[in-house]
């Protein structure tokens, strides 16, 4: 019988293309490999609760360096499975973003960092500032700007907002939410007029739908990640898209940012096998090949390959130089088991404010005492 594991991975259009490569792996080393894929990250993230938790688990997951934390009882540390030299190769930023309290518990996918996107056939330049975006998205039919209502798509443009004030949202090392801050009245403010901008449906989709919405021509502006690039070259407005830094705030630009990773099982089966499978999925020619759809590499060579394979003064070789620029304006959550449900609490109630279920001032009263709860539940 060959060796047989299984992965449980985030699916999508930002994600599918390197699982093609597996089953060239398993042929390859001759063994078989089962691919789980969760539909979103909510779904991922609850996948592996449920897996883990009723001992029914897999070999390897794909994750996120603010959730790992939280599902740190299930995954096997790496340092003493890796030889030095193989970190090397990765960003020392994203490599400290896979740590949890100085061990290392994943390795890094990407960079993600969000860029904002817009029409260069409707505007002339991008907007400096959230508010000269605000009026530009205003002046924009049918709709001027796009961007997720739910889960980790609202939380994070609030998050980076509240930042781009002046204010981290959370006191640390516990994530206790400091929501009744002018910097997140503000950020309230901005959230409810670009809504205004954008279609009605916006508190119900994801960051796919987003994507989906500004590709087909139907907005002036959005954010996105590096991983939707390939999807904007292949849409009709390929010709007309322009990038740029994310607007100043009233203190300084602040762009909501983390990293993928893959990390083993405690329980893997076959641990040599899955940090195979580890290894392949996080190697130079794996990264190169998602960066040539747009994803911002976590090892330095791949980055070094894929800007030397990249046309000068093009929109790709610009896109690269705003990457690279973006992360110095880096806003990343903390890191906590607690995490992933105090941003829940944040979300959701964003969520009732996008659809005038509640005040500002009930919203942010509610972020922070439920978040608070959330945030110190055992």
């Amino acid at each position: 019988m060959r060796p047989h594991i299984r992965a449980l991975v985030v699916g999508g259009p930002m994600y599918d293309g390197l699982y093609e490569t597996i089953e060239s792996f398993a042929r390859r080393e001759g063994v078989e490999i089962e691919v789980v894929r969760a539909a979103s990250h909510p779904d991922l993230n609850r996948s592996i609760a449920e897996a883990f938790s009723q001992g029914a688990g897999f070999d390897l997951i794909s994750t996120h360096s603010k959730f790992a934390p939280a599902q740190q009882q299930w995954l096997e540390p790496l340092d003493g499975l890796l030889d030095p030299g193989e970190l090397a190769a990765f960003d020392t930023r994203a490599l400290e973003l896979a740590r949890i309290e100085g061990a290392l518990f994943g390795l890094p996918r990407n960079l993600d960092v969000k860029l904002l996107h817009y029409r260069t056939d409707r505007l002339q330049e991008a907007p400096q500032t959230w508010e000269a975006l605000v009026q530009t998205a205003q002046s924009q039919p049918p709709y001027g700007f796009v961007f997720p209502g739910k889960d980790s798509g609202v939380f994070g443009h609030f998050f980076e907002l509240c930042g781009s004030a002046g204010h981290y949202l959370y006191d640390t090392p516990v994530p206790l939410p400091r929501a009744q801050h002018e910097a997140g009245r503000w950020a309230l403010e901005i959230l409810a007029a670009l809504h205004k901008t954008a279609p009605k449906e916006t508190p119900e989709w994801e960051f796919d739908a987003v994507t989906a919405c500004f590709a087909a021509g139907e907005a002036s502006l959005t954010t996105d990640w590096p991983g939707s690039f390939h999807r904007y070259r292949e849409s009709p407005i390929r010709d007309r898209l322009g990038l740029a830094l994310y607007p100043k705030g009233p203190v300084r630009r602040a762009t909501y940012a983390g990293s993928h990773t893959f990390a083993l099982a405690r329980i893997a089966a076959d641990r040599a096998l899955a940090l195979a499978l580890l290894r392949h999925l996080t190697s130079r020619e794996a990264q190169l090949l998602e960066a040539r759809l747009g994803t911002l590499p976590a090892r330095t060579d791949a980055l070094a390959a894929i800007r030397l394979e990249t046309t000068p003064h093009s929109l790709e070789a610009h896109r690269w130089n705003l990457l690279e620029q973006a992360l110095e304006y880096a806003w990343f959550p903390p890191k906590h088991p607690r995490y992933p449900a105090v941003e829940a609490v944040v979300s959701e109630n964003l969520r009732a404010f996008l659809r005038g279920e509640q005040s500002a001032k009930t919203t942010l009263e509610r972020i922070d005492r439920e978040g608070q709860r959330a945030a110190e539940e055992i």
